[in-house]
Formats: structure tokens, sequence, C-alpha cells
């Protein structure tokens, strides 16, 4: 029997290129692959290629029902529902009953680097996800992801147009790994699932302190960028400053402080394996996005 493959949120920006390492393997047909989005208008592209295209909204159990039926391999992404708390985890929750209510064999999900152990403010919705896929006894892959490259832009273009980045990650090192290589990864374990349950870190090829990025980005650049370290309670303030909604402020401190203390500078080969192609590093990421740097 053929595999149905399931990928929900795949109109966003990790789930399209999913899609597109899927497509692009060769060894699966666009029709056994089932892409779910809210919209599915914003899928129509990949309607046109064939591939099987279902609304699915997370908040409403029917529409995860009728999302969800026939797959037997279903890649869940987390959503991105950080604006009220218990949220993100009830939508996780509702898909992997969907799934299990469908009769999927093999559940794979996007979840973070040691949930269990983490400063991140939103590391339970990971973990409570991940125990909810525990409980069902169906095979699972936890695909626990590293920072993407990319959440540089969200600080790094106006730091180098001061010139000083603000951080308290003090001399936490992070292995920033691009939505690219981590799509290439998630495609990989979706194509191979079977019947074993396994866990998974995905992280770039090295761990870089703020200083270390700070010196690649700059080289990149050819912009002088000055690391500037301050504690949780400054830079907070300094985001509130900076007119960053309060309701976010805790999390992106977070990022910081769970960097500080460690919990952030592993280095694995795990995107590599499941891929078959080496993750890109920091220094060529740099180099092939000096545009978006720049700002």
């Amino acid at each position: 029997m053929t595999d149905t493959l399931l990928v929900t949120g795949a109109s966003g920006q990790l789930g399209r290129l999913v899609l597109d390492a899927l497509l692009a393997s060769g060894k699966v047909a666009p029709a056994s692959i089932v892409a779910t989005t809210r919209d599915v208008a914003r899928l129509a592209d990949y309607a046109e290629k064939g591939v099987t295209v279902r609304a699915a909204d997370f908040e409403d159990a029917a529409s995860l029902d009728a999302a969800f039926a026939g797959a037997t391999r279903a890649l869940i992404i987390s959503t991105d529902a950080l604006d009220r708390p218990g949220k993100r985890l009830a939508q996780h929750k509702a898909a992997v009953a969907a799934a299990e209510k469908a009769g999927v064999r093999h559940i794979l999900y996007t979840s973070m680097p040691q949930p269990d152990d983490s400063r991140v403010t939103f590391a339970p919705d990971h973990l409570g996800t991940e125990e909810a896929i525990k409980a069902t006894g169906i095979a699972y892959t936890i695909l626990r992801d590293g920072w993407y490259a990319e959440n540089l832009f969200m600080s790094l273009p106006h730091a180098l147009q001061t010139g000083s980045w603000y951080t308290s990650s003090g001399n936490g090192r992070i292995a920033h790994i691009t939505r690219a290589d981590t799509a290439a990864a998630l495609a990989g374990a979706l194509l191979d699932a079977g019947s074993e349950s396994r866990t998974y870190t995905l992280t770039g090829p090295e761990s870089h302190t703020a200083e270390e990025i700070a010196a690649i980005v700059s080289a990149a650049t050819g912009k002088p960028l000055k690391v500037v370290h301050v504690t949780d309670a400054q830079l907070a303030e300094g985001l509130k400053g900076a007119g960053l909604p309060e309701a976010f402020i805790p999390t992106v401190v977070s990022f910081d402080a769970n960097t500080r203390e460690g919990k952030i500078a592993m280095v694995t080969d795990d995107a590599e394996k499941l891929s078959g192609r080496k993750p890109t590093s920091l220094e060529d990421f740099a180099a092939a996005n000096k545009a978006a740097f720049l700002g």
C-alpha cells in the first residue's frame, strides 16, 4: 500500500520548504502528499503540481478529521499561536487527536531542543505535545528543531545600523540552522518513517557565541558590530523602549537566558543524517544573505 504523507501548516515558510523537498526527492508521487492549511488558496501552486490540498484549522476538530482522513504518516508542524497561554498546546493536542482518530501509523512533530529543561517561555507547549503524541502509542518521530539562522534577521539588521548588538546571552553558544536545512531533514524523516520511534535534535554544524556571530556577520556585510552585554532586565527595558509588544518581551528575553545557561549549545549531525546533506555554515548563510542583514 502506498503511504500518504500529510504536512500541516504547509503554507507557512517551513511547510512550503518541506513540500519542495518532498517533491524534489522523487520518492513520493505528488498525489500521495496531503498539504493542509487554513486557506487552501495559499497552496494553489502546489495543487497545480498534483499535491492534495485540504483545509485544516487547528481549532476546528471537524476540519482536522477531514484533513487527516487517509493519511498514514503525518508531520505536525508546530503553530505560532503564542498570543494566549495554553492556546498552542490545545491546538497541537487537537491535531494529535485527529491523527489518532484517522488511523495515522506514524506521527512526526516539530519540537524544540530539550523542552524538559529550557528557559524559553513556550517550552511547555512542546513538551506537552511530545507527551500527548507518546500517549497515543503510535510510532513517532520527534524533531527538535534548533534556532533558525533566519531569526537573526529580527535583531541584527537594526544592530548593524547602530553598530551595537544588545544581548543578555553572555558567553552562551548556539548552533543556528537554516530553515531550508531544517525542512530537508523533516522531509527525510517523513519519507523514511517506519514503525520505530525516534527523537532527533536538528542544529547547524557549529555553535557560536554572540561575539563570534557578530564577527561573521560583520565580515559578510563589511559593517562593524559590537556586542553589548546587558542583564535580562536591561534587555527587557530596551525591547520595551523599542516598541515591542509587552506580551512578547518575556519570550524574547527567555531566548537569551536559555542561550546564556547553555541550554541550546548542542551540536548534532542529525540534520545531515536525515537530509543526506551537510547543513549550511553560518559563514555561508551570512554571505548569501548580506542584503537581508543590511536591511
